[in-house]
């Protein structure tokens, strides 16, 4: 695995990505929000949209050019997730795993034959799904029970993955498990394995039941002797897992950061519109002064998480090290969100608190965000390591 610096990522042409972007916000707005009642009240994405979002080629934007990508760059991918993730979160749901923490772990670290085998099927919108968190175990990798144990040439897998995202519909998954028992230094009793879904002794549980996000699925995998080549073992190297692990989250996090900003915006536009249309005593209720702070404070405090996020991004683009900035981006944004959402539903009085009025579904969508790539306490936890680890060594900032 590669520990040099990458240098600066220039991505897809500006002019080129300019069109794309200015395309994918008329489809957002034209195409995609018009699609969420049907989206909820089925469960699911139709058909004929994930076919449009695979021509669009939403599911290989980080991917490489030579294997069917665009080659955005992160700043271009987080910021196409941001125009995305203002409408309904399954739409970011389905392509992010593809995009962000697969791609990632696999470009970063696959083989070459691994490359070439399964980017273009990433790109080409085969759905990807990431294996990590277990019943026992989330953040704490110590914890990790699945088992890879060594069996000829290759490894056989058993364990059970929990809340695993697009698992329902999952071509491959990236399976993080242990090929050591004992939890070594550094976390090297962890591997990665990249495990065809079709793959015998794989099993499915059932789409678990959400408060929110409709549309998008989780459910647990059940690995019971799954025997996989040596060619699955990411990198081709043990114990690297973790390593993988932590270095896709910060693209996660990212993501998550850039989906809850917009997600927020989506909910401030519709108090604000909300605002103006309801009337009481005579005017519209956004003629209160009352009103008009929760309005401001939420316009404030989505433009301090764009703030962050381009920071970010541009950092990261630039071939620096992310780990603390997309941890405070993603905890702030996922907390932010929240605080917007809530307001939202305050503007809307007793209409908020109906599922005939989006602002209860902005409500229960937007609580996830403060769980998954990492809790707002273990976000705490890395930001505060890392202001440690920067102060023994004297580093400012």
């Amino acid at each position: 695995m590669s520990t040099t610096n990458p240098g600066p990522n220039l991505g897809m042409d500006p002019e080129v990505f300019a069109q794309f972007h200015e395309q994918l916000e008329r489809y957002v707005r034209e195409r995609l929000i018009p699609a969420e009642a049907q989206v909820i009240a089925e469960d699911k994405i139709p058909d004929d949209i994930l076919r449009e979002m695979r021509e669009m080629g939403l599911f290989g934007l980080t991917m490489p050019e030579e294997y069917g990508g665009a080659g955005m760059n992160i700043t271009q991918y987080i910021e196409t997730i941001h125009t995305l993730s203002y409408a309904l979160p399954a739409y970011r749901s389905i392509t992010s795993i593809n995009l962000g923490m697969v791609c990632s772990a696999v470009k970063n670290n696959g083989t070459p034959e691994q490359k070439a085998e399964w980017l273009p099927r990433l790109a080409a919108g085969e759905i990807a799904s990431f294996g990590l968190t277990e019943p026992g175990s989330g953040s704490d990798s110590a914890g990790l029970q699945t088992s890879a144990v060594r069996s000829g040439n290759g490894y056989v897998l058993n364990g059970t993955k929990r809340y695993i995202t697009n698992a329902p519909f999952a071509k491959v998954a990236l399976i993080m498990a242990r090929t050591n028992k004992e939890a070594l230094p550094k976390n090297a009793h962890v591997s990665a394995f990249i495990v065809p879904m079709d793959t015998p002794g794989i099993a499915v549980g059932k789409s678990d039941k959400k408060m929110g996000q409709g549309g998008s699925h989780i459910a647990d995998i059940i690995l019971e002797d799954v025997h996989v080549p040596g060619e699955a073992l990411l990198g081709g190297v043990e114990g690297q897992g973790f390593a993988v692990a932590m270095q896709s989250l910060d693209n996660g996090r990212l993501s998550v950061g850039a989906a809850a900003t917009a997600y927020a915006k989506r909910a401030l536009d519709t108090a604000l519109r909300y605002a103006n249309e309801r009337k009481a005593f005579g005017e519209p209720i956004a003629n209160f002064q009352l009103i008009q702070a929760m309005l401001a404070d939420s316009q404030a405090e989505i433009y301090a998480a764009q703030c962050m996020m381009r920071d970010a991004i541009a950092k990261a683009d630039a071939g620096q090290k992310v780990l603390m900035e997309a941890a405070a981006f993603k905890m702030f944004a996922s907390e932010m969100c929240g605080r917007v959402a809530d307001r939202c539903v305050q503007i809307h009085g007793g209409a908020g608190y109906l599922a005939e009025y989006e602002a209860e579904r902005f409500f229960r969508d937007s609580r996830i965000y403060r769980i998954y790539e990492g809790t707002t306490q273990i976000m705490q936890l890395v930001i505060a390591k890392q202001m440690l680890r920067n102060f023994a060594a004297g580093i400012a900032g």
